[in-house]
Formats: structure tokens, C-alpha cells, sequence
């Protein structure tokens, strides 16, 4: 199965209608005005069923099959923007400062958009497709606020599939793996508390900002000595905050950063090393040292037969060469991992071609994608539900 001709033919308003949303981007779960847009389209293209306000402002529509009962394939796309204010210069960029569709979730959006009028104008199935429209991927855990709304069981869904468009890989191209695919990402604060005093007499002093520095040095060892180096792991300190002037050592200093692993026993590792670094810190420097952990995005894990059969689908739609079953698993993380939990399915990557990268200010969905997506949405539900 080619490209549908329908969906080359709708690209032009699927792209107006994705611009419409890059132009007026909102963050986190205030999508009140895309949600708003999603469950007016649903409304006009006929589906079944349309209801708001899952997980806060979630939109899920039903459409279903004209060929009787069946299971319910769910299909989901993120809806919110970045705090970033837009360079791309193009006529549609975000009219909102501070604000821009730098992932390509308007995309994500107007593609499933697309399927879900092209569904309901054919209805070539069995059973039901749930198109799932999320809020708060970008840090705020929209996809577990879905899930403990009861996304899976007030609409029967019995497995779910996720996309993400990917800048570098060729518009067309689909790459996809068994396993791990994305990171789980876990967060840190440490607070140090130390002993203020005079720059000039830091024996009268327990300075932080000598404990932190010896921490984030002993950090790296976590990775470099602590870990197999066959096992994915990264830890990065990305803030290191203490002090306000030339002359004073501070009380206090703070750090904070990230974990990034690809399996539960190295998530327990990275935090039990950690913690117990910063023990070792506090006793041999005299200060106080508090760890914060939080365990954020869990590893978004494909399940096998799920992943056969997304890749199977995007073999119809682009050709086995431009379907790459073995992509190296990414270290950022992804909250679609949260229905992976609830049902089996699938993540799988669109290429966006060459453009900047996501969360990079000049970047901008590649309208060409639009029919692509389009045509491996509707041919999962379909070949999912075959009549």
C-alpha cells in the first residue's frame, strides 16, 4: 500500500490546519484552544463518540467500523508546544512570544487529525479506532494523567501506538525498534548546607562550593566506574547554583541535573550510587547534603508483536528500505512510555527530513510529512481491524 491518494489529497488543508495550530501554541495542559479546535474537527468529520477532559484537557475520538463488533485500537498524538520563543521566520510562526511548536506536536496533531476524517469518511473496519489527543507531553505527564483518568477502560482499548516525527531521517522513512526506545528520565536537586563566613578566612568556614564541586565530580564516576559499559546510562549536572559575592562563601549551594537509563536495574543503580555519593561527600567535607530524587518518564518499552506489526504497517506505506526496525534507542524521554505500560503497542519514528532539530528555535514540521502520516495511521487501524 502506496500513499492513499486521499491523503495526498488532503494535505494542503491538513497543513492549515497544522500551521493554525504553530501559530497559536499553549503549553503543558492549558490547551484549552487546541483541544477546542481537535473536538470541533471530530464534531464536523462525524465520529462516533467525542469526549473532553481526559486527564485534565484530553480529547479522545471514536469512530467506529461498519463491519460490526471488535476490539478498539487506540492512536495517539500530543498536542502541546515549548517555552521558546520561534526564529524560524516562517509567514505561520507563533504569534506568542515565549511560545513555539518546537517538537512538531502540531504535526503529531494535524496528522492524526487527517486519519481520523479519512476514518470516519470510510469506516473500512471492525471495531472501533480511539484517536487520542494528549495534553502535557513536555514534562507534565499528560500521558499518566490519561491513563489514571481511565483512558484504557472507558473506551476499551485493547493496544496503543504512538508517533514521533524525527529531523534527520528522510521524509518517508519510518524507524522503529523492539525493547527500549526511549529513555526513562529521572531528576535531581541536592541541597548542600555548609558554613558561611569571610572569603579570607575559610578555615572558620564549611564551604558548599567546595562539597558540591567534589560532587560533581564524583558523579561522573558513577558512569564511568560504576557502570557496565554495555548499559546505557547518563548523568548530567545542569545546574550548580551557590553564592552572591566576590568576598563571601555561602551557606548554601545547590545542584541539580538528570538520569537517563534504558532499564529498571540501572535506574536502581544510578539513584542508589548517587545518594550514597553524596553521603560519602557530606561525611568527609562536614556539610549537609540533601538528595531530592524524582523519578520522572518511565523507559518507553515496545512490545514485540506490537512493534512487528507497526513496522509491517510502514513497509506497506514507504517500502522496506525506508523502514528501519533496528534504530539505536534515544536518550530523551517520551510519556506516551505510560500507555505502553497500560496496553501493548508501538512507538515509531516519521523522518521530518532536513530541518533543525526538535526544541532548537528555528524548527519547523515539515508539511510533507503530513500524507505519510497520514496513510500509516489509517493503514494500522485498518490492517489492525481487518473486516
Amino acid at each position: 500500500m502506496p500513499l492513499l491518494n486521499r491523503a495526498v489529497e488532503m494535505q494542503e488543508e491538513v497543513s492549515e490546519w497544522r500551521r493554525h495550530l504553530h501559530q497559536n501554541p499553549e503549553l503543558l495542559y492549558d490547551v484549552d484552544e487546541t483541544a477546542r479546535f481537535v473536538a470541533e474537527k471530530l464534531r464536523a468529520f462525524g465520529c462516533d463518540t467525542i469526549e473532553t477532559g481526559i486527564g485534565r484537557t484530553g480529547v479522545v475520538g471514536i469512530v467506529r467500523g461498519r463491519h460490526g463488533d471488535g476490539t478498539t485500537v487506540g492512536l495517539r498524538a500530543d498536542m502541546d508546544a515549548l517555552p521558546i520563543t520561534e526564529t524560524s521566520d516562517k509567514p505561520w510562526m507563533s504569534r506568542t512570544r515565549g511560545r513555539a511548536h518546537a517538537c512538531g506536536h502540531d504535526g503529531h496533531t494535524a496528522m492524526l487529525l487527517g486519519a481520523a476524517q479519512y476514518l470516519c469518511e470510510t469506516r473500512n473496519f471492525s471495531g472501533s479506532v480511539a484517536v487520542i489527543f494528549q495534553p502535557a507531553e513536555e514534562g507534565g505527564a499528560g500521558g499518566l494523567a490519561m491513563v489514571k483518568d481511565g483512558l484504557m477502560e472507558r473506551f476499551g482499548i485493547s493496544e496503543v501506538y504512538g508517533m514521533h516525527n524525527m529531523p534527520g531521517i528522510s521524509v518517508g522513512a519510518f524507524a522503529i525498534r523492539k525493547g527500549p526506545i526511549m529513555a526513562a528520565t529521572d531528576e535531581f536537586t541536592i541541597h548542600i548546607k555548609g558554613k558561611g563566613g569571610h572569603a579570607a578566612q575559610p578555615h572558620r568556614t564549611i564551604d558548599p562550593i567546595v562539597a558540591g564541586s567534589q560532587l560533581v565530580t564524583f558523579l561522573q564516576s558513577i558512569v564511568s566506574r560504576g557502570a557496565d559499559p554495555l548499559d546505557a546510562l547518563v548523568v548530567s549536572v545542569t545546574k550548580f547554583h551557590a553564592g552572591e559575592a566576590y568576598n563571601v562563601i555561602p551557606e548554601t549551594a545547590e545542584l541539580a541535573g538528570t538520569v537517563r537509563t534504558l532499564d529498571i536495574k540501572m535506574r536502581d543503580f544510578a539513584e542508589s550510587r548517587l545518594r550514597s555519593q553524596a553521603a560519602a561527600i557530606a561525611a568527609g567535607t562536614g556539610t549537609e547534603i540533601d538528595v531530592h530524587y524524582h523519578r520522572n518518564y518511565p523507559v518507553t518499552f515496545n512490545h514485540d508483536g506490537e512493534t512487528d506489526f507497526a513496522a509491517g504497517v510502514a513497509r506497506k506505506v514507504a517500502g522496506d528500505a525506508q523502514v528501519d526496525t533496528s534504530i539505536a534507542p534515544m536518550m530523551g524521554g517520551e510519556d506516551f512510555s505510560y500507555m505502553l505500560e497500560a496496553r501493548p503497542g508501538a512507538f515509531i519514528f516519521i523522518g521530518n527530513g532536513d530541518t533543525a532539530g526538535l526544541h532548537h528555535s528555528a524548527y519547523d514540521f515539515n508539511d510533507d510529512v503530513i500524507p505519510h502520516g497520514i496513510s500509516y495511521w489509517v493503514s494500522l487501524a485498518e490492517t489492525a481491524l481487518a473486516a
